[in-house]
This record gives structure tokens, C-alpha cells and sequence, in this order.
């Protein structure tokens, strides 16, 4: 087993739908620009309200992915 290192940051993801799919946002569109995405933890869940509605759900995720090393 070989010795890694991995970074954690934090994104957040919204949708008009459920907190499911802005989590689903959020990692999908991080994983266009980083590569090997680990494991995100939902770290905060909010929602914005619009005329008495929610409008828009809102998920905090810290997402970890692998430092790349020279083998």
C-alpha cells in the first residue's frame, strides 16, 4: 500500500429540483476540470425563498480528490 496525499474543497451546488440533485451538479461539474474525485460530505444544506416558496435548494459539499505523484 502506498502512501497518498489528498486535498479536500469545498463547492457548492443548487438546484430548482432537490438537494439530491444540486449535490449531483455540484460533483459533476467538478469532475470536468479535477481528476480522481474521492468522496464529497454534505457539509450544509440550504434553500433561497422566493415569494413565500423555496426557490431554489442550495448543498455545501467538501469534495477530496488524490494529489497525482511521479512513480
Amino acid at each position: 500500500m502506498s502512501d497518498s496525499v489528498y486535498r479536500i474543497t469545498e463547492v457548492i451546488g443548487t438546484s430548482s429540483e432537490s438537494w439530491e440533485a444540486a449535490a449531483r451538479n455540484a460533483v459533476e461539474t467538478a469532475a470536468q476540470t479535477v481528476r480522481d474525485l474521492r468522496i464529497a460530505e454534505a457539509t450544509r444544506f440550504d434553500v433561497t425563498i422566493k415569494d413565500g416558496k423555496v426557490a431554489e435548494y442550495r448543498v455545501r459539499l467538501g469534495i477530496s480528490f488524490k494529489y497525482e505523484t511521479q512513480d
